[in-house]
């Protein structure tokens, strides 16, 4: 009976112990995770990495690499990992929006408009993707989608007060001065200390034919940057009272693009990650801090070959053959 046990011990040995071994794709994708989500970039790629070593097809890790890679700055290997993602997945949001975002970094605006069209088909409320999207059609000149766009943008995120601004110059573009005004008061509303808000609503004010209104926007502006030489000018120009003023084309709205910081973006922390379907982090920058997710562990099983079997078998029956003729 002694024998015997021996002999099985020596089987599941044989069996398992290579086993234990193995290290498991979805434990060290979830150390990724739990790194981008702690900022950790560099050390987020290295555990995606691992995890395509141990699984070259998990979809996920491709994906969350591209998250990372685009927080890092390394656009154009965001876009190539995310590809591969896509080439197992093709409608993963991470990879996707990692995607998107990569081309817009890059200033390949074309790309990047039709890119985040992809991604709207599985989400519909990324703020942060619609806003670069929206300033993406404004560096195309294409002002009227843009409008559309920042219209989506702003309700989803009203308290941005730099959407506000863009969607304002969008509107000043087609020469919608009433409504860009009111643009205009959604940003001063969010903030009175940036000098290029009230420049802009200045503007907008001395295109309705208010140039007393405007030269208060000018001088709030030079309160805020007395070196603002642009409202300078414009404050001259309102003080003429010209009341045909000119609006020029050196306007441009300036991209600064909300920090997100999820796990499938490069968006709010939610604390939770959920394999595949998490939010890409949209920019570098500050994440707010979340809650990191336990590790699971799983015992990979590595495949054990017939012959290891049969040799298990031999050694047993061999142990059998010595114990009978032992008692004979």
């Amino acid at each position: 009976m002694r024998y015997t046990i021996l002999i099985l011990i020596l089987l599941f040995s044989l069996l398992v112990v290579p086993a234990v071994l193995a290290e498991d794709a979805l434990e060290w994708y979830t150390y990724g995770q739990n790194a981008l989500i702690a900022g950790d970039y560099s050390t987020a790629v290295t555990d995606y990495n691992n995890a395509l070593g141990v699984d070259s097809t998990y979809a996920p890790a491709y994906a969350g690499r591209a998250a990372a890679l685009n927080m890092l700055g390394d656009y154009t290997d965001a876009i190539a990992s995310a590809d591969s993602c896509l080439a197992i997945k093709s409608m993963d949001p991470v990879a996707l929006n990692a995607r998107a975002l990569g081309l817009f970094k890059l200033g390949r605006y074309e790309e990047a408009t039709a890119a985040y069209d992809k991604f709207f088909l599985v989400d519909l409320t990324s703020k942060e993707a619609y806003c670069n999207q929206a300033y993406a059609y404004m560096k195309l000149n294409e002002t009227d989608t843009a409008i559309t766009v920042y219209n989506r943008c702003t309700t989803l995120d009203p308290t941005n007060f730099e959407n506000w601004n863009n969607l304002g110059l969008a509107l000043m573009q087609v020469k919608k001065y009433n409504e860009a005004l009111s643009a205009f008061g959604s940003a001063t509303g969010l903030t009175v200390k940036n000098a290029t808000v009230w420049n802009n609503k200045g503007l907008a004010l001395m295109a309705l034919g208010s140039p007393t209104d405007a030269l208060q926007c000018f001088n709030k502006a030079l309160g805020i940057d007395p070196d603002y030489t642009e409202a300078q000018n414009n404050k001259e120009n309102a003080m003429g009272k010209q009341q045909s003023f000119n609006i020029s084309g050196t306007i441009t709205p300036t991209v600064t693009i909300s920090r997100i910081g999820t796990l499938f973006t490069i968006v709010t922390p939610t604390g939770q990650v959920t394999e595949g379907i998490t939010q890409a982090p949209e920019t570098g920058g500050n994440v707010t801090p979340a809650t990191t997710v336990p590790v699971p562990k799983k015992t990979t099983y590595s495949p054990v070959s017939p012959l290891t079997v049969l040799s298990a078998l031999a050694v047993a029956a061999g142990i059998v053959a010595v114990m009978r003729r032992g008692r004979r």
